[in-house]
């Protein structure tokens, strides 16, 4: 009897170490945000071309912003429409490395040779709102 109830005690004590994490790491990552990245590579992939040409006219300048700009423009809205045409018809399976992370080398280690996870995008954006309502201060 005293057996029982201390094995019965550890598997009290010890059970709560076993349960997995309630939000696992790879959870941000699923099937809808692997659609939605399909389908914004699919609607804005064009983005690359001026991103790439005014990135390149920063480093290079302008002679090689409308002609090396140009052509690695092309070939990143290639790269990304074939991604999205991929994520589009794979999009309920986890197919890279067995996860839904993007198949393409991220940017952050390759800071001129990989691709964000979604298209850039153009003009300024804020996300912040600096004004203190509709009061008219």
């Amino acid at each position: 009897m005293k057996r029982i109830l201390l094995s019965l005690a550890a598997a009290l004590i010890a059970g709560p170490v076993l349960a997995d994490i309630q939000d696992p790491p790879m959870n941000d990552y699923g099937p809808t945000r692997k659609l939605g990245r399909a389908l914004s590579n699919l609607m804005y992939s064009a983005t690359e071309l001026p991103t790439t040409m005014d990135q390149i006219n920063d480093v290079e300048g302008n002679s090689a912003a409308f002609t090396y700009g140009l052509v690695k423009g092309v070939g990143r809205i290639c790269v990304r429409l074939r991604y999205g045409v991929i994520e589009l018809f794979t999009f309920p399976f986890p197919t890279h490395k067995r996860s839904f992370r993007p198949p393409y080398k991220s940017n952050l280690p390759w800071i001129h040779g990989g691709f964000e996870e979604f298209p850039p995008e153009l003009g300024f954006q804020t996300r912040k709102s600096y004004t203190t309502g509709s009061q008219g201060y």
